[in-house]
């Protein structure tokens, strides 16, 4: 049994050319599941050999658009390419879930005249059949949870538990995740400042996906809700993680010099291994042995 993480993106608002938003995908020894729906998390997806019907439950860490903007694609397409033949996506995470769902796709949604189209017209309900469907052609159906932080969900292989986040409160609620499996523990900070919850919920963790906005050389104001380098680096410190993978990363902290050289002005802070996430790596965990590839960026030690 393995279990492998593709980054299908690692960036921030901020467009640049080599990453761009967040989003996760896992695979639970053939089981996979998603983490946020960035920008272009469905044809990120595809590209790193996965189909969107494969999916088979997404977690969101919270609503800011670079966390879900894509989640419309990724419903609109698991529906039009699964044809009926696959089981409602269930889509889980904060408040407004449910809502953000209903206004997509449901009977009054921005997309009901796509999905009526579809329904509808006879060449879109050939395709469907073409596809293995069977008419009526059915509108997308999608399960909906609207969790909060302590919530436990179990697929067949797997588990995932949620803890608080502290970003953008009032606002908007976040959460991170922790993800146990039979290979080991993988932790989904989302977007977060260091807190005593995240470090909880990642103590003994084989991996901690991290945000890393900045370094703190780099970001001296406006760190209210979010993560930097060393942050992250001490929350993995505190809480025994073997490995931290640097996710959610700006453009300055993006360069692997400029982490390696804010690595060493920390000494000893922290004894695992640090990887700086390209888009589209992949890491596989294994009975608690870790993989990773392809990656230009930094890993260290």
């Amino acid at each position: 049994m393995t279990t492998t993480v593709y980054v299908l993106g690692s960036g921030t608002p901020e467009p640049t050319p080599e990453r761009f938003g967040s989003a996760f995908a896992v695979d639970v020894d053939g089981e996979v599941l998603m983490v946020d729906c960035g920008p272009a998390a469905t044809w990120k997806l595809v590209k790193a050999g996965l189909a969107p019907t494969q999916v088979g439950t997404l977690f969101f860490t919270h609503h800011h658009f670079d966390h879900d903007v894509d989640y419309p694609c990724f419903l609109l397409t698991r529906w039009d390419q699964g044809a009926g033949l696959v089981e409602p996506l269930h889509a889980i995470g904060p408040a407004p879930t449910s809502l953000l769902t209903e206004r997509l796709v449901g009977p009054d949604g921005a997309f009901f005249a796509d999905i009526h189209a579809r329904v509808n017209w006879s060449g879109s309900q050939g395709i469907w059949a073409h596809r293995g469907g069977t008419l009526p052609r059915t509108p997308p159906r999608v399960r909906t949870t609207d969790i909060e932080a302590g919530h436990e969900h179990r697929g067949d292989s797997w588990s995932m538990r949620s803890a608080l986040a502290i970003h953008a409160q009032p606002w908007l609620d976040s959460l991170s995740y922790r993800l146990e499996t039979s290979d080991g523990s993988i932790v989904f900070t989302g977007d977060t400042e260091p807190c005593d919850s995240v470090r909880e919920l990642a103590r003994g963790a084989d991996i901690m996906f991290s945000m890393c906005w900045n370094t703190n050389a780099a970001h001296t104001r406006y760190r209210e809700g979010l993560c930097t380098l060393e942050g992250a680096v001490s929350m993995a410190s505190d809480a025994g993680v073997g490995t931290l993978v640097l996710v959610h990363t700006g453009a300055n902290v993006s360069n692997p010099q400029t982490v390696d050289a804010a690595l060493l002005g920390m000494g000893d802070t922290y004894g695992g291994r640090v990887v700086l996430a390209d888009e589209l790596m992949h890491l596989t965990l294994s009975r608690g042995q870790l993989s990773v590839g392809p990656t230009a960026g930094l890993l260290r030690p």
